[in-house]
This record gives C-alpha cells, structure tokens and sequence, in this order.
C-alpha cells in the first residue's frame, strides 16, 4: 500500500487570521519551517508534489519538490475554505464587530459558513471528491500533498474518525504531516500525524 503525505504549508504573516483565499507568501519563521521539514521528508519515498494554487502553500511544495527532484503538480481544488467576509480579520475583532453573528457560528458550526464564505458542506465535497482523486495518484507511489489546515481536519475527521477538537490540535503546527495509507478507495481509513 502507498502513502499520501498530506502537509500544512508554512507560516504566513497572517497566522492568527481567518486566512482562507487569502494569499500571502510564506514570512521569515515560515521558510526556517519548510526547511526542517526538508529534513523530515529526505529519505523518503516520494514520486510526485501536489499543492494547493495558494502561494503560502506553493511555495512549500515547489521547495519540497525541487529538493527531491520530483514534479509539483497543482490542484486548486487542494485551496482552503473562502472565509468571505471574514478573511484576514482576526477573531477578537470578529467579536467585537460581529458579536450576534459569531457566536451563531461558534453554536451552530458547521452548519453555517462565515457571512459570505463557502458553504461547509460544499467544502467537504470538495476536499474528499480531492482525496478520491489523489488516492488513485497515489495507488502507483507515495505523493506529497501540501494543502491547508482545514483540508486536514476535513480529512481526519471524515475519513479518519477524529473529533473536530482532535483534527483541529493535531494539524495547529504549521508544516505539521498526516500519513495517509491508500488502499482501495473510500475503505482506507488510517491515518497517522507524524509531526
């Protein structure tokens, strides 16, 4: 059985902010993180890079790839959650500005999207019709998968069992990795965060 290594890009000057299509590159303390992944990943049997078109995960993957030597390929598809209305803000100000709203989120999510953002059902769609179509990538070698944060908690908690909290404090770290073992599409439900 193959692998996917799914990966959260690194750091971006709006850590901290509902960053969904959002597209800032990665800052100073993001590039120190792609390369000790570098280090993570070397050694590994890796045939192929695909990345969301974001440039925060781009850039992760197409420095991961050059440093294996192998094809970053792109996949829009792979893009985080649109947070409309509330991208780039942080959630202190989305309180304070938008208090009657943000807690209706906080109660009834997910079942509603940030105000103008991407429905979540749509999302999750999204990502797993993306992880059918990897999954048959991946049944001929291991790939890589640079993608979001939100992409991985859809995984694990779709795929994998986890609980929303789990999903959401395994895949915090920025480069953090799930290892997601493909046999036979949709019975393969294991996955394992090794960083």
């Amino acid at each position: 059985m193959n692998e996917i290594l799914f990966i959260r890009h690194a750091e971006t000057d709006m850590a901290g902010t509902f960053c969904g299509h959002s597209d800032p590159d990665l800052n100073e303390r993001g590039h120190t993180q792609v390369s000790e992944l570098l280090d993570t990943l070397r050694g590994g049997d890796i045939g192929a890079v695909y990345t969301s078109d974001l440039r925060r995960a781009l850039t992760t993957a197409e420095t991961i790839a050059k440093s294996l030597t192998v094809d970053c390929i792109v996949r829009p598809a792979l893009r985080e959650i649109n947070f409309g209305r509330w991208e780039g803000r942080s959630w202190n100000d989305i309180e304070q500005q938008e208090q009657d709203y943000a807690h209706r989120w906080i109660a009834e999510y997910p079942n509603i999207p940030a105000p103008g953002g991407e429905d979540i059902g749509e999302f999750k769609r999204r990502v797993l019709n993306e992880v059918e179509f990897l999954s048959t990538q991946a049944m001929t070698r291991n790939i890589a998968v640079v993608t979001h944060a939100g992409i991985l908690r859809t995984i694990l908690c779709a795929l994998c069992g986890c609980s929303t909290e789990e999903a959401w404090k395994l895949t915090k770290p920025y480069c953090s990795i799930v290892r997601y073992t493909v046999a036979t599409w949709p019975s393969t439900q294991f996955a394992e965060v090794i960083q």
